[in-house]
């Protein structure tokens, strides 16, 4: 994450960490899991150091934006080994799905404007849209956010709410 924020990290890094351990934090890891004849042959001790690490992660949140209730994303990294293999995409499956049995309107997120692949692989790729809650779109002449905040609706509250597209409609 350092060389997304920069020289603004010593600071990020300690909300991040406060973000982290908070009580209201949830996570899903990944593990990666290596077996093979090349493996077969490490000792049982080395094969479980090595065999078994954390390949990434997703922690997300259950809260309100603008009264909706929301699956907040807050982190969602993975190693570089394992990035472009279609595991971004399932765990973002994975976190509508939560969102959904858990009877969220809506999915929030929060992109750095520098991550360009980030950004193309959430509107692109998922079909997020930057939120009417976003520095972007919120009139903040004087502030110039380095982040969008992104949001996948399921109902038209949640639209009305988070993308300010049209008055919602009683389903």
């Amino acid at each position: 994450m350092e060389g997304f924020y920069g020289s603004d990290w010593p600071i990020q890094a300690k909300v991040k960490r406060k973000e982290m351990s908070s009580a209201d934090a949830h996570y899903i890891f990944v593990r990666e899991l290596r077996f093979g004849k090349a493996y077969e042959t490490s000792t049982r001790r080395a094969c479980m150091e090595e065999c078994n690490q954390i390949a990434g992660f997703v922690h997300y949140r259950f809260t309100l934006e603008e009264e909706i209730p929301v699956l907040y994303v807050y982190e969602i990294q993975l190693e570089s080994r394992v990035q472009g293999k279609g595991l971004g995409e399932f765990l973002m499956q994975l976190i509508e799905l939560i969102a959904s049995k858990n009877r969220m309107s809506a999915i929030v997120l929060t992109v750095l404007t520098s991550n360009a692949l980030a950004m193309t692989f959430y509107m692109s790729k998922l079909g997020y849209r930057i939120s009417s809650i976003s520095p972007s779109k919120a009139n903040l002449l004087t502030f110039s956010a380095k982040y969008e905040i992104l949001c996948k609706t399921f109902d038209s509250e949640a639209k009305f709410a988070l993308e300010n597209d049209e008055e919602p409609t009683k389903n």
